[in-house]
């Protein structure tokens, strides 16, 4: 199975982000829990996730601040964002979307609307967790059935080759370091060296080109891989 979705609290009341968190890991999310601003930014750094639930009003860094800085960096402005705010004017709501939030959600809310929101920014972010279809080129992966084609030929991939290819297949031209598949593919709570990534995508572009075609699979030097 591929790692659960990754979402990010930042909220500094304690009540308020024990109940989303119990909320989220409900629905089978892994949440990370931010008590501020300054805390939440370190754990975007420590490792992305696959949504953030963010407050606005926060001591020493507001979320507007947050947002402001999650946006502008390359590596991190793809993660969507959805601020929780008790400013309902519209004024407010405009400034939130201008700094780069996704989605503006006023207190106090609906937790089961909260959940939505949080599951409509992943179907954008990681469209496999809700079983879409992905595509690339001559490649299709059926996340929900677990089977993969190439140019209508059926692939068979192990486990930890389909969730590379997913994870490639949902953000085609993005090089991923082989920290970062470690990460997504084999989870942070198991040691694996970083070479087996190595020979993992080995394994992969070996099935994909087993009835011809072209390698999709870009090494990067001394960066990582990319699809495309």
């Amino acid at each position: 199975m591929a790692p659960q979705p990754h979402v990010l609290i930042v909220e500094d009341e304690a009540a308020q982000r024990e109940v989303l968190a119990y909320n989220l890991e409900a629905e089978g999310f892994r949440v990370t829990r931010a008590e501020n601003g300054e805390e939440g930014l370190l754990c975007v750094d420590e490792e992305a996730p696959d949504v953030i639930v963010l407050d606005w009003m926060m001591p020493h860094l507001s979320g507007i601040e947050v947002c402001r800085r999650i946006k502008i960096r390359p590596e991190t402005r793809n993660i969507p964002i959805i601020m929780l705010s008790a400013r309902s004017e519209e004024v407010d709501k405009v400034r939130g979307l201008e700094m780069g939030a996704d989605d503006y959600v006023v207190k106090p809310y609906s937790v089961s609307e909260l959940m939505a929101r949080v599951r409509s920014q992943l179907r954008r972010a990681r469209p496999s967790t809700v079983g879409q279809l992905l595509t690339y080129d001559d490649i299709v992966l059926d996340a929900e059935t677990h089977r993969v084609t190439r140019a209508d030929h059926p692939l068979k991939l192990g486990p930890t080759e389909f969730r590379l290819l997913t994870t490639f297949m949902e953000k085609p031209g993005r090089v991923w370091s082989r920290d970062m598949l470690l990460d997504r593919v084999w989870g942070r709570d198991i040691y694996v060296d970083t070479r087996t990534v190595d020979v993992h995508v080995g394994r992969l572009r070996k099935v994909l080109t087993q009835h011809g075609g072209n390698d999709p699979v870009r090494t990067v030097r001394g960066a990582g891989y990319a699809l495309g």
